[in-house]
Parts: structure tokens; C-alpha cells; sequence
């Protein structure tokens, strides 16, 4: 209990530091991108209003305007190609880059604008078609320098993002420990205090039990007896319930695994229900895979199956069917317990496995539930790793599913 309370305070913390970091370094690095659309798509208006260069030292001071300094003309490499209105390269000028030939150039940006597109990016240039008097102007920006810093900053960003998390996540995993111990202490007394307090129940009980027992001997049986012996038996079940409770949680269970065959068990703990349901009224069938080997705890195997067909048995309506089926899907063992009701919630009924939870007060006080049955069954199907779910489909029945 507290190993699982302590790997899922270390997986919140984790997970959580992670989602932090990862919109930081997403939010920072889309700024980024954005800022270098931004500038370069900038930079391309500017030279289109030119004419695709940029203007004489008489205009450089509207550079000042635009966010741009003088130094930028001599920072800055593009190329341009014309295309009139009969789709023809009529000019091409790349005098301004030194990576591109006038050759290549007419023809990529031809590929453009038979394409019909009119910006984007092209590798490490982002250019842009402007149109005017029927005339294509293609302008091609250099932006390497800029991509280049920018993946240069996601990945410096995400690697010290990654660093950072390891390290914070080696911390949680280290310190842990220490800050559920103070919950661990309370669990482990309240663990003990159930157990010690079920040892030293028990004697009062038993003593209580041998009272009632000479009292009928010397007055013979009467419903004050009767009433103490069900009593009696009701608190030893139940601090019987809580002490395994207690028991199946620690890490170190002392449930003994072996191979069984699990389809012998059922039927064993199966067939006096049937019995049983006869006698009120109601119809129990299973079936059962022969043969069906097990690695398990037995005892506490039977144990589970026991409970369920008795929280069916109890919980069923007048003249209600049960039914008890086990079959292997893969690897895996299914055992499916399902009885009917008068009403119940349609969907999961998971909360039927929290300890002492009564849907209907009343109808556990004639039963004689205390609602532990279930939470000691999903502590057995825990205890072997497997998983149990409740879920009603129709409102008029429930099915209890273990997978084993």
C-alpha cells in the first residue's frame, strides 16, 4: 500500500514537472518561430515595396522604421525572379546570394508559381510572391542564420529541459520516501492497532460465546441467547474481515502460491450455493472450464469465490437468477460472477469494493452486511495481480469480473 501510495506521489511529481517543462520550452520555441516568420515575412514586404532591393543611402533611414539598422543591406541575402503575365521568367537577379545559380533559381521558383503557391519556405529561404501591374515578383530570403539559431535553441532548450527533469525527478525519487513517511507511520499504526485490536476482541467474544452456551444449557435456549450467539458471530466475522484486511495489504503477504487446479476450487466452493439458493427461492447454475490449472493462493482463492456468491446470494431479488462461469481468454483467467437486482445504477459500480460502503442501509441491516465481503475480495484479486471490476448494463442485474 504505501510502495503503490509512493510510486504514484513520484509519478504525479514527474508527470506534473514534465508538463511544466514542456509547455515552457514549446511556448518559448513557437515564440521563437513566430518572431523569425514575423521578421523575414518583415524583411519581404520591404523589398517588394522596393522593387526587390533595397533602396539607395537616401532611403536607408526608413530601414529605422521597419525595425531594421543600416548594417542590415549588407547582412541580408536574397534573390528575386520576375514572372509577367504570360508565365515567363523575364528577369531574374542573384546578384545578392552566392549559393544559387540564375539557372536554378528561374526554375524552382518556376515550379512555384505553376503550383499556384505563393510562400513558404524552400529549404532555408522564405519567400513570397507580390504581385503587380500583371507582374509575379518571387523573393527569396536567406534565413539560415536564423533557423540555424533557432534549432540551435530547441535543442539547448530541450536538452537542459531533459536534464533538469532527470535530475529533479532523481531528487522525488530519493525524497521520497520521506515525505509520505509521516503517512506511512500513521497507516502502519492503524494497521497494527486493527490486528492488535482483533486478537484481543476475540477473547471477550469467545467468553461472551461460552456465557450464552451455559446459560441455554442451564435455561434451555431462548431469543436473548439466540441474539447474543448471532451478535457474537457477527463481530467475529467481521474483526475476522478486517485483521485479513489488514494482513493483505502488508508487501510481504504470507498467502502460500502453488499450483492448483482452479476449476476444482470453484466447484468445490460453488456447490454448496446451490443449495442454498434452493432453499430461498432463487437459481444458481455455473459453469465451469475443466481443468484449468493455477498459480495462487488457494485458500484465499476460495476465499473469494465464497464471498461473491454469498454477496450474490444476499443481495439478489426474490426468485433471482445466479450464475458463476470461469473461462480462459489467452493467458488469462476470467471468472465472472452475475446475479440480479431489483434496481440498481446503470454503468461501473466500482464503489461497491470501498470498505463499509451500504448502498441501501436498510437492506444490509436485514442481510447482516457489513460491506467488507467485496473489499476483501478485491484485496485477494490484488494480491495475485490480477484485476475486478462491478458494472450493471441493463439496471437490473450486476456482474462482477475478475481477471486473474
Amino acid at each position: 500500500m504505501i510502495k503503490k501510495l509512493q510510486r504514484r506521489f513520484i509519478l504525479i511529481v514527474i508527470g506534473s514537472m514534465t508538463a511544466v517543462f514542456g509547455l515552457l520550452v514549446g511556448a518559448m520555441n513557437i515564440a521563437n518561430y513566430r518572431t523569425l516568420v514575423e521578421q523575414s515575412v518583415a524583411m519581404l514586404e520591404f523589398l517588394a515595396e522596393n522593387g526587390g532591393h533595397f533602396p539607395g543611402d537616401e532611403r536607408l533611414e526608413k530601414l529605422e522604421h521597419r525595425d531594421f539598422t543600416p548594417e542590415t543591406p549588407f547582412t541580408t541575402r536574397y534573390y528575386t525572379v520576375k514572372i509577367s503575365a504570360d508565365g515567363e521568367a523575364i528577369a531574374v537577379d542573384t546578384d545578392q546570394i552566392a549559393a544559387i545559380d540564375s539557372e536554378t533559381a528561374e526554375r524552382e521558383t518556376m515550379q512555384y508559381y505553376n503550383a499556384g503557391i505563393t510562400e513558404g519556405f524552400h529549404g532555408s529561404y522564405r519567400f513570397a510572391a507580390f504581385s503587380e501591374n500583371d507582374e509575379t515578383l518571387y523573393i527569396f530570403l536567406d534565413c539560415h542564420r536564423d533557423l540555424d539559431f533557432f534549432e540551435t535553441f530547441l535543442l539547448v532548450s530541450i536538452s537542459i529541459s531533459i536534464l533538469v527533469l532527470a535530475l529533479v525527478s532523481l531528487l522525488v525519487i530519493l525524497f521520497s520516501g520521506r515525505a509520505i513517511q509521516p503517512l506511512a507511520e500513521s497507516y502502519e499504526k492503524q494497521k497494527r492497532f486493527i490486528t492488535d485490536a482483533g486478537h484481543e476482541i476475540k477473547t471477550p467474544l469467545s467468553i461472551i460465546d461460552a456465557g450464552a452456551e451455559v446459560l441455554e444449557m442451564e435455561y434451555g435456549k431462548n431469543e436473548w441467547t439466540e441474539t447474543i450467539q448471532s451478535q457474537v458471530r457477527r463481530l467475529t466475522s467481521l474483526t475476522e474481515k478486517l485483521v485479513l484486511l489488514s494482513r493483505m495489504e502488508e508487501e510481504n503477504s504470507s498467502a502460500k502460491f502453488m499450483n492448483f487446479c482452479l476449476s476444482d476450487a470453484i466447484i468445490d466452493m460453488a456447490a454448496p450455493f446451490r443449495a442454498m439458493a434452493e432453499a430461498k427461492g432463487k437459481h444458481f447454475t455455473y459453469d465451469v472450464q475443466e481443468n484449468v490449472l493455477y498459480y495462487g493462493d488457494e485458500s484465499g482463492i476460495r476465499q473469494m469465490i465464497s464471498l461473491l456468491l454469498d454477496n450474490a446470494m444476499k443481495y439478489s431479488n426474490e426468485g433471482g437468477d445466479i450464475s458463476l462461469s470461469l473461462r480462459i481468454s489467452g493467458k488469462t483467467k476470467e471468472i465472472i460472477v452475475k446475479n440480479t437486482v431489483d434496481e440498481i445504477t446503470v454503468g461501473k459500480q466500482d464503489v461497491l469494493f470501498e470498505r463499509f460502503y451500504r448502498p441501501d442501509t436498510s437492506r444490509n441491516s436485514r442481510t447482516g452486511g457489513f460491506g467488507l465481503g467485496l473489499s476483501v475480495v478485491k484485496a485477494i484479486v490484488q494480491s495475485h495481480h490480477g484485476k475486478i471490476s462491478a458494472e450493471s448494463s441493463d439496471g437490473k442485474s450486476i456482474t462482477f469480473t475478475i481477471f486473474l
